[in-house]
């Protein structure tokens, strides 16, 4: 029994395919994880800085978006953060 080669690229483009739909749909998802994770940190890094900044009367709000600021930006998003506060 002989298998035509018609089916076998057939086989072959559709491997690649169902390959590539998956890289595609799991960079995404790895980016929105990362993402998630830099804003919960980040909400932990301001809540510090909330604790501390409450022995000098200072407080920063913590919101979404300063959140994620901090968590994408790391220690220079904490203290971008912090600066403006102080100069708003």
């Amino acid at each position: 029994m002989r298998i035509p080669w018609e089916l076998i690229a057939s086989f072959a483009v559709g491997l690649a395919l169902i390959c590539l739909t998956g890289y595609l749909l799991l960079v995404p998802m790895k980016l929105l994880w990362r993402l998630l994770a830099g804003g919960v940190l980040g909400a932990l890094a301001l809540l510090l800085v909330n604790a501390v900044g409450a022995l000098f009367g200072f407080t920063v709000s913590v919101n979404p978006f300063t959140a994620m600021a901090v968590g994408f930006l790391g220690m220079p998003g904490a203290v971008l953060v912090v600066v403006l506060q102080l100069l708003l």
